[in-house]
């Protein structure tokens, strides 16, 4: 049977390997002690060989954890174990170096800390040892081939086919040596790190394994070599550091209810600032994995102090990130987050963001100048949170610098920004209607900008935006804003017969928020042009300039007159429910009802969704009584919405006459149609069904 489950250990398939790990999990039940360690033996020796196989070293590797496990093994066997598993942490390959990290991992959990003693100057080593790589001249096999693939990529032929001459070689220009120089950035930051994070994965499934114990082995000397990795040039070392980090924290002796506060013997919290330093850049990093594990780390760091007196020491740094990053674009980001934000702040932390109002401020004004477009979104949506929920004398003093901020933000290259921005300045004009006063005349292009924007969602949120300016003047602002609608409205008129939706931009969907330009064979598109990066959400995305404009980005296409009358369209809708100017709005109506009815131009039918899907809105938002007048004007283009070819269009001219019939009366519906056009009725029934005959 041993023989069997050792050829099974030592298969290069998977699934027969991981099938020897479960035999020997019913052998070491069932053997005696003399057959385990004749097992044991031949494990070490298969460790041993340098002619095993990977999958031989993984194999033996994997049963020997089984047996730290299942605590059926000797002291010598440990040790024997120990020495053989530090020498496999250098292994070329990756599944080995990992399994030998958690062999380790396994013996010191059940031998107890004094394993990681005899290990630690070799992981420390280690660590230190692969925490810089060298330059690419200095590279040899196949760390050097991979960097020398991805710049022949990126800038053909800068990399020489051969060794390079004894002669020096004649610089690059400079495009190439620009191109280059991000090449290597990219290889930095998003390789493989030599053994880096395999040794780090030790130290943490070490530190796992000892628990408690570990507190007493926390000194300077490892927290420098921890603290060197948070802040590393490669992303996948940050976010293994910040795991690291994360188990160490959670390490240390925790509080009970007679020594709550009392941290003067956990060395976490004796090195609590800085900590909460590095953890504050893992908040704050580009990269949404890092993000991920600080934020992990964080929770852990802040819940072992059960006592709120020693959480707040810290909450000037963390606290505005960790609310920052409940609008993170990604998800795990933002909802990890949420959950902390609950945990932590136990549903006072409206309170908390007011007793930080300052580090707050500061930090989302910092985040809205971030590399990472997602970042500025997170830090638009928070300022827009501000205006609206936090005590408005507290926030009154920072408002020039948060709206600067967000009108920056509303020059953005990148549309989710602009979006953000816009709702953002929206909220505080409402809120804050007379520090934002001084504000109105740069603020009111940048609303008509995103009205008309090639995003239906920015012209959604810009419609939004605008009725809270209205609801903030009043009269002063409807003056601006109905000549603007009711010309945007008329525009339609000039909308030319046959234009594509996206003229001019790449048929496929945008890059991370950025409409993209057609591909062609001109070089200026293909030369000294920003690179994305998956795993950043694109990070060099530029932000905008205040002297610009919205349509100054060249990731935008000029807009087209029809998108223009659907932004009105939407504005109307938000502005309807305001009873004050309801006879005004009410005048625009027949203008709507004329811009529907023009078909000459290819998007008509989308433009016709947004009717069918407002009417019901605008309708409800005025009353009954200023509606009904002007309701017969919009039959023709209800129902040829409804018996149209494009599907959502039809659907939403369906939904607009239930939701009419259910708002005005099914009779009163009925009869206006019957008397607009009586062979409407039929299509009427299909929708809203027949005629109920008491």
């Amino acid at each position: 049977m041993a023989e069997d489950m050792l050829k099974l250990l030592c298969s290069t398939a998977k699934l027969d390997r991981d099938k020897g790990l479960q035999q020997l999990q019913e052998f070491l039940k069932k053997q005696n002690v003399d057959d385990v360690r004749e097992f044991e033996n031949k494990l070490v020796d298969l460790m041993s060989d340098g002619d095993s196989t990977w999958e031989k070293k993984h194999g033996s590797l994997m049963a020997a954890k089984t047996i730290m496990d299942s605590q059926h093994f000797s002291t010598e066997y440990g040790n024997r174990v120990l020495q053989k598993s530090l020498i496999l942490l250098d292994d070329k390959e990756y599944r080995v170096r990992i399994s030998a990290g958690e062999v380790i991992g396994s013996l010191c959990r059940t031998a107890g800390a004094d394993i990681y003693k005899q290990a630690r100057e070799k992981v420390l080593t280690g660590i230190r040892e692969n925490l810089e790589r060298q330059p690419l001249d200095g590279e040899t096999g196949d760390d050097r081939c991979q960097q020398e693939r991805l710049m022949e990529k990126l800038v053909p032929g800068s990399i020489p086919p051969s060794p390079p001459p004894s002669p020096p070689v004649s610089p690059l220009p400079a495009g190439q040596q620009r191109r280059r120089n991000s090449a290597e950035q990219i290889f930095h930051d998003t390789a493989g790190w030599k053994s880096l994070e395999t040794w780090m994965k030790c130290l943490q499934a070490a530190i796992e394994g000892c628990g408690p114990s570990f507190n007493s082995f926390v000194d300077q000397e490892l927290l420098d070599l921890i603290f060197a990795a948070l802040v590393h040039t490669n992303r996948f070392v940050r976010e293994t550091g910040y795991y690291v980090c994360s188990s160490l924290v959670d390490s240390g002796p925790k509080e009970t209810k007679e020594d709550e506060g009392q941290v003067e013997d956990n060395a976490i919290y004796r090195h609590g600032d800085q900590f909460s330093e590095y953890l504050g850049k893992g908040l704050a990093d580009n990269w949404s994995q890092v993000r991920l594990a600080s934020s992990v780390a964080t929770r852990k760091f802040l819940m072992n102090l059960s006592a709120e007196e020693a959480r707040e020491k810290y909450y000037s740094c963390l606290l505005p990130r960790m609310c920052l990053n409940r609008y993170y674009v990604a998800e795990g980001v933002r909802i990890y987050s949420q959950e902390t934000w609950k945990l932590i702040t136990h549903g006072v932390g409206k309170s908390l963001v007011e007793k930080y109002i300052k580090n707050v401020v500061e930090f989302y004004i910092a985040q809205t100048e971030a590399d990472n477009h997602a970042v500025r979104e997170a830090a638009c949506a928070c300022i827009a949170e501000l205006g609206s929920k936090v005590e408005k004398t507290l926030v009154s003093p920072n408002i020039p610098q948060l709206l600067a901020a967000l009108v920056v933000c509303f020059n953005d290259d990148s549309w989710p920004v602009r979006d953000a921005a816009c709702v953002a300045c929206g909220n505080f004009v409402k809120c804050f209607p007379e520090e934002s006063r001084g504000t109105m005349p740069e603020l009111y292009p940048l609303f008509f900008s995103n009205l008309e924007d090639n995003i239906p969602s920015v012209r959604q949120g810009a419609a939004l935006a605008l009725a809270h300016v209205v609801q903030a003047y009043g009269e002063e602002s409807l003056s601006v804003i109905l000549p603007k609608l009711r010309a945007g409205l008329e525009g339609v008129e000039h909308q030319a017969a046959c234009v594509e939706k996206y003229g001019g931009l790449d048929k496929g969907p945008a890059t991370y928020g950025v409409v993209k330009h057609l591909r062609d064979n001109d070089m200026e598109l293909h030369t000294d042009q920003q690179m994305y990066s998956c795993g950043s959400l694109a990070p060099k995305m530029g932000r905008g300039s205040r002297g610009g404009g919205c349509m100054d980005h060249k990731f935008r296409k000029p807009p087209e007159p029809w998108e223009m009358a659907d932004g009105c369209v939407h504005l109307l809708a938000e502005l309807s429910p305001q009873q004050p100017h309801h006879q005004k709005l009410a005048e625009l109506l027949p203008v709507m009802s004329q811009t529907a009815d023009r078909h000459h131009y290819t998007q008509h039918v989308a433009f016709l969704e947004t009717v069918c899907k407002q009417i019901p809105n605008i309708a409800k938002g005025l009353g009954k009584r200023a509606f009904k007048p002007h309701l017969e004007q919009f039959m023709d283009s209800l129902f040829y919405s409804l018996s149209c070819d494009n599907i959502l269009t039809s659907t939403a001219a369906s939904q607009c006459l239930s939701q009419l019939s259910a708002f005005l009366g099914p009779s009163i519906l009925r009869g206006r149609v019957e008397q607009h056009n009586p062979r409407y009725l039929e299509q009427l029934n299909q929708v809203a069904g027949p005629p109920v005959i008491m």
